[in-house]
């Protein structure tokens, strides 16, 4: 019969006193596979952040070598320190980045200068363009007529504008200053020369321009219609008449 206190019933042993763990219970417990799946994940996601935060802390750096090779600067020493990158510069080492962005910033500026030029010509030149040029001069009273030189290749690439009262020949289209130009006041004469063929370009088209002084501009082209062009232009804004034109040569 259970021992009772008035209307109150008790089991004897029901709760039995818990025992100190086991040798054997301590090691399955601390083994990975008997841990609970809660902490497994806790762990895979720590180490997972952590992962991903050494990654991004990777590509931040290369991002940032990247950026100094991009504008040419000179390998400067980086150091980290409680996970943060850091760069070193001496003062001479400063001075020198310095200097080299001052440089940059004439270049970029200077650049920027060419392009407004080449806008410039294109808005407001009637016309301009790639030619071939080599120039002459004319044989003056009493002296002999020059030699036939048209197999002298010494044909140069110049970029031609027809603006204004001049024609401006330029190294290139980018630079700023003419290497020569002429007033069209100065223009006599203008008309076709025989064609001919260059090797690797094929038949160029050619025509001349005769200043007053005697200097004779030769210009050529591998379009026909380039050649036209420039004629047709330089006829009108020169006032001269149309000239026969001269047969093709070989």
């Amino acid at each position: 019969m259970d021992d009772g206190f008035g209307k109150i019933k008790v089991i004897p042993d029901h709760f039995q006193v818990s025992t100190p763990p086991s040798e054997d219970s301590l090691q399955n417990r601390s083994s990975p596979d008997s841990q609970p799946s809660t902490g497994n994940s806790s762990r895979y996601y720590f180490l997972k952040d952590r992962s991903r935060s050494s990654l991004w802390s990777r590509r931040k750096l290369r991002r940032a070598a990247f950026m100094l090779n991009l504008f040419s600067l000179r390998g400067l020493p980086w150091s980290g320190a409680d996970g943060q990158e850091k760069v070193q510069l001496t003062a001479a080492e400063l001075e020198s980045l310095r200097s080299e962005l001052a440089d940059k910033e004439e270049r970029e500026a200077h650049l920027k200068a060419q392009l407004e030029h080449i806008d410039e010509i294109l808005r407001s030149a009637r016309l301009s363009g790639y030619l071939y040029i080599r120039s002459r001069w004319t044989a003056l009273p009493g002296e002999p007529a020059p030699i036939d030189d048209i197999d002298v290749d010494d044909w140069l690439p110049r970029f031609v504008v027809l603006h204004g009262q001049c024609i401006f020949f330029y190294l290139c289209s980018t630079d700023l200053s003419p290497q020569d130009s002429t007033l069209l006041s100065d223009v006599v004469e203008v008309g076709p020369l025989p064609n001919f063929i260059r090797e690797d370009e094929g038949t160029q088209y050619s025509f001349y321009i005769l200043t007053r002084q005697g200097l004779r501009y030769e210009c050529s082209h591998v379009s026909e219609l380039q050649v036209n062009t420039w004629l047709s232009a330089l006829r009108t804004d020169c006032k001269l008449e149309s000239d026969v034109e001269v047969p093709n040569g070989s």
